[in-house]
Order: C-alpha cells, then sequence, then structure tokens
C-alpha cells in the first residue's frame, strides 16, 4: 500500500458496464487513494483521484510500462462477448490480450493483487463443449499462474446496474423490473454491480480464501 495506507489501483474496461461500476465504487471507497483507469477510448469524467490513460493498443504496453509501476491492484474489467465470434478471435481478444496485460503488470509490480472478471459457468477444465467457457477457464488457469502477490477470479452472473452510471447496456431496461424475483428465485446467480465492485476491493484489502469467486462469494466479500 501506499505511504498513507491506501490502496493505488490500475481498473480497465472503464467505458463498459462492468468497469464503469467498479471505478464507481473505487472512487467512493476510503481505502482507495488513487485509480488508474487505461482505456482505448476516454472516459469522459475527472475526479481528484483519478487518473487516466488511453492506449489503443493493448498487445504492446511498451510505450505506457513506466506509468504502470507502483500500483498495489488491478482489476481487470475489460472484456467481449462471444456472441457471433469464431474461437481464434475471442481467445485474442480474451486470453491473448488479458494475459499480455497480466503479465506486465507482474514483471511490474510483483506484490500486486491482480483481479480478472471472468463469468458464470467458466470451465476450469478447458475441455468443455463451450467456446467461450474454455477461453475464459483458460485464462483464469494461466493468470493463477502468474508471479502475483494474488490473483482472484471473479465470476458474476446477472449484475443489477448501479442507478445513475452512463455505459449501463441498453437492454437492462427491460429486465431490471425482474430483479426482485431473479433475487429471490436465483439468489446464487444474482447480485448488484456495486457488490461486485465492493468485493473486488476487500479482496485487496482483507483478501479471500477461495481463488475462484462465485455469486455468493461475491455477496459475502462485499459485506466485510
Amino acid at each position: 500500500m501506499t505511504s498513507n495506507n491506501k490502496l493505488k489501483v490500475i481498473v480497465t474496461g472503464a467505458t463498459g458496464m462492468v468497469g464503469e461500476g467498479v471505478v464507481h465504487e473505487c472512487l467512493q471507497h476510503p481505502m482507495i487513494g488513487e485509480v488508474l483507469i487505461v482505456n482505448r477510448k476516454p472516459f469522459g469524467m475527472t475526479h481528484p483521484k483519478l487518473k487516466e490513460i488511453v492506449h489503443a493498443n493493448f498487445f504492446d504496453l511498451t510505450a505506457i510500462e513506466d506509468q504502470l509501476k507502483g500500483y498495489d491492484a488491478c482489476y481487470f474489467c475489460l472484456g467481449v462477448s462471444s456472441v457471433g465470434m469464431k474461437e481464434p478471435e475471442y481467445y485474442k481478444l480474451t486470453y491473448t490480450l488479458t494475459l499480455n496485460f497480466a503479465e506486465t503488470l507482474a514483471h511490474l509490480n510483483p506484490d500486486m493483487t491482480f483481479e480478472y472478471i471472468s463469468g458464470a459457468s467458466t470451465d476450469s477444465t478447458e475441455k468443455g463443449g463451450s467456446m467461450w467457457a474454455r477461453v475464459k477457464g483458460k485464462t483464469e488457469n494461466d493468470l493463477a499462474k502468474l508471479p502475483f502477490k494474488q490473483v482472484y477470479n471473479f465470476r458474476p452472473g446477472y449484475m443489477h446496474p448501479t442507478p445513475g452510471l452512463r455505459n449501463t447496456n441498453k437492454y437492462y431496461k427491460y429486465i431490471t423490473w425482474l430483479y426482485p424475483v431473479l433475487k429471490l428465485v436465483f439468489s446464487n446467480r444474482v447480485s448488484t454491480l456495486a457488490q461486485l465492485g465492493l468485493a473486488m476491493i476487500n479482496a485487496s484489502v482483507y483478501g479471500y480464501e477461495k481463488q475462484i469467486l462465485e455469486v455468493p462469494d461475491i455477496k459475502s466479500l462485499a459485506k466485510r
């Protein structure tokens, strides 16, 4: 941690729904002293805690490496949908991109905690019939081998959006009214985006006994 005992964190994917939600929680949290967002396009927001690097090519971080030193945690929220994608393209944008970013950070910040947004039903065996689940599984498995202080893989299900944020997926407006029912019937698959953000912060501050966090773990850790 920094000298004032507050975390300096890196967040990717802040222009997406999950990343924006995580940034929102970080900016409000008393244990977070600085948030560096690394995006391919500008985030469009200013805050005393917030710094930003706009960098188009996540496969080559050479030009920004010096700016990534000295951080305590990375919340990796960058991701793409597999819908309509062939496996080689999805593999490149999910596995190759994530591992390149993580390997760079492991070299620069070996005492860092790295936290990856995966997904419910990810396939840790890497052998199942679902393409995206296999790729996510391999990504989780290989992240866990990197020389970080800790690696946590988060597997959220349905995430109820945080009111007022700009990048909530458009289809949510058709289903958010179902949230009370979903929370009752599928409690182990449903959380809020705020709970996910808080759980990621708390994993950095307090640690957690599991490397793979399913929805019940996320909700439990969010309360610490």
